[in-house]
């Protein structure tokens, strides 16, 4: 695939209308402990990941309060601060962590508001530029949640909400109650349950952020084909094959490494044809 491309191969997308980014952006999940769960086995390993997606030319980079839970805010606070002109950092709220690999739900108006709060310090910013709701609490009213992050985009600390783990249904009821402008729902090559949610992010204009966006695709016969064709990894052609699904797709692969960054943005150059995107889609 020849030099280093930067994320600006793969095009640009625009969040809420006025926030222009790179459509390969990076998951900040990874830069943390095993199962989510406390501090980075080398934290200067971390930083230096995160370092290497910026100089890459990502200016979209995903995480939560949930990770760490808060290691990856801190660490992103840590190292990037003060933010390129650039930079979108993407934050979460709505889930709570008892222990590793532990993810328990709470939509409740005054958690999110606290959550809200934390992110905002650990980030080192005024107001988060994405904020979305990590997934509906079946214990508290969708509206209610929804609600509550409208109210803090009201006093300025959200610039623009999106949502996360939501349906068609969830997705209309979210935008009777304030505008969306991301939804962030698990998809990839062998996993595409939310093909009707993208699809109508797609029509919509609404960024669509598959996560997991790599996992499931080294049995997937078309992945496997088409990395051979181009001399490309597997995440390298699963990654060019979601930028190809739509303009609205905003694919976040996540690393702890800036090895495993570089390889995962040199995808935004990579190009799959016609065919090879086929027989991805139908390569199980």
């Amino acid at each position: 695939m020849g030099s280093q491309p930067s994320a600006a191969a793969a095009g640009t997308i625009d969040v809420g209308g006025d926030l222009t980014v790179n459509r390969l952006g990076y998951g900040a999940m990874r830069i943390t402990g095993d199962g989510i769960w406390g501090e980075p086995k080398d934290r200067e390993q971390a930083k230096a990941a995160l370092r290497r997606a910026v100089e890459l030319g990502v200016n979209f980079i995903d995480t939560a309060d949930s990770y760490g839970p808060d290691v990856s805010e801190t660490l992103i606070g840590e190292t990037l601060h003060p933010y390129p002109e650039d930079l979108v950092i993407a934050s979460k709220g709505g889930l709570v962590r008892p222990g590793p690999g532990r993810w328990d739900p709470d939509g409740r108006p005054e958690h999110l508001r606290e959550a809200l709060e934390g992110s905002l310090r650990r980030l080192r910013l005024d107001q988060i530029p994405l904020y979305q709701f990590h997934r509906p609490d079946p214990k508290v009213p969708f509206a209610e949640s929804v609600g509550a992050l409208a109210a803090l985009k009201d006093e300025g600390k959200i610039r623009h909400i999106g949502l996360s783990n939501v349906n068609e249904a969830q997705l209309r009821e979210a935008q009777a109650i304030v505008p969306i402008v991301s939804v962030q729902n698990r998809y990839n090559a062998g996993d595409r349950a939310s093909q009707a949610v993208a699809d109508l992010c797609d029509q919509e204009q609404i960024v669509f952020i598959p996560w997991a966006p790599i996992q499931n695709s080294d049995r997937n016969v078309g992945v496997r084909a088409a990395a051979e064709v181009h001399g490309a990894t597997i995440n390298q052609v699963v990654l060019a094959w979601l930028l190809a699904q739509s303009s609205q797709m905003l694919p976040i692969p996540g690393s702890g490494s800036a090895d495993h960054v570089e390889d995962n943005v040199a995808a935004a150059g990579l190009e799959l044809s016609a065919a090879e995107q086929e027989a991805i889609t139908h390569g199980g």
